[in-house]
């Protein structure tokens, strides 16, 4: 199996920094396009921000110049990088991932984390 592990959430002042990661493990070859999604309360989940394995990024508008994503191939994990933080980035950030568990199927499985807080108060 794989897991996703998401850290580094938390209660923050607007205008400030925070940096989220995102672990992965388990029967792993290699992994594919890693996203952020975040969750706020009674909205739908939305995407972030993907990169693919190459490091092509997207940014949502709603971030754009605030939040970057980045990854570490080597460590298998993925990063969200968060500067001027508005009350309205409070939501549930969740990693999610495309891995390939096996070289001889080559099969694509997606995965999720668990989800990390993160409050910014006003």
């Amino acid at each position: 199996q794989v897991q996703l592990v998401e850290s580094g959430g938390g209660l923050v002042q607007a205008g400030g920094s925070l940096r989220l990661s995102c672990a992965a493990s388990g029967s792993i070859f290699s992994i594919n396009a890693m996203r952020w999604y975040r969750q706020a309360p009674g909205k739908q989940r939305e995407l972030v921000a993907p990169i693919t394995s190459g490091g092509n990024t997207n940014i949502a508008d709603s971030v754009k110049g605030r939040f970057t994503i980045s990854r570490d191939n080597a460590k298998n994990t993925v990063y969200l990088q968060m500067a001027s933080l508005k009350p309205e980035d409070t939501a549930v950030y969740y990693c999610n991932a495309d891995v390939v568990r096996s070289r001889w199927s080559g099969l694509e499985y997606n995965y999720w984390g668990q989800g990390t807080q993160v409050t910014v108060s006003s």
